[in-house]
C-alpha cells in the first residue's frame, strides 16, 4: 500500500506570512504544501487536491476565513483547520471554535506553539514512514 502524503494548505493574504509558515513546514519535512491568498483560491485548491490541514487566517479580501472554515467543515469534514489570526480576542476564538476549528492561534503571540504543533506533525509523519 503506497504511503499517503500529508498535505497542507496555507491560506493568508500576506505573502510574507505564507512564506514563513511554508519555511516551518519544510523544516518539518512536510513538502506537499499549497498556498492561497483568498477564499476562491483556497476552494479551488481543496477541490483539486487532497488536503489534510488548512492553516487559515480570518481576514482576507472578499470572503472571510470564518466563511471558508464553515464551508470546509460542512463539505470536507476530514480536513483539519487551524485558525492563525491577529483577530485573537475571545469573540473570534469562540466563533471559530464553534464553527469547527481544530485549533486557534494568535498570529502575533503563539508562533512558538504553531512551530511546536507543526514539529509534532513532522515527527508523526517520520515515525509512520519509518514503521512502514
Amino acid at each position: 500500500m503506497p504511503h499517503r502524503r500529508f498535505t497542507v494548505l496555507v491560506v493568508d493574504d500576506t505573502a510574507l506570512f505564507r512564506q514563513r509558515i511554508i519555511r516551518l513546514l519544510n523544516d518539518q519535512h512536510i513538502h506537499l504544501i499549497f498556498q492561497a491568498r483568498n477564499f476562491e483560491e483556497a476552494i479551488s485548491c481543496i477541490q483539486n487536491a487532497t488536503v489534510n490541514l488548512v492553516l487559515l487566517d480570518i481576514s482576507m479580501p472578499g470572503k472571510s476565513g470564518i466563511q471558508l472554515l464553515k464551508l470546509i467543515k460542512s463539505r470536507y469534514a476530514a480536513i483539519k483547520v487551524w485558525i492563525i489570526s491577529n483577530h485573537a480576542d475571545e469573540y473570534y476564538k469562540q466563533v471559530c471554535m464553534s464553527a469547527g476549528a481544530d485549533h486557534f492561534f494568535d498570529k502575533s503571540l503563539d508562533f512558538e506553539e504553531i512551530e511546536h504543533k507543526l514539529r509534532t506533525i513532522g515527527n508523526e509523519m517520520q515515525t509512520t514512514e519509518i514503521a512502514k
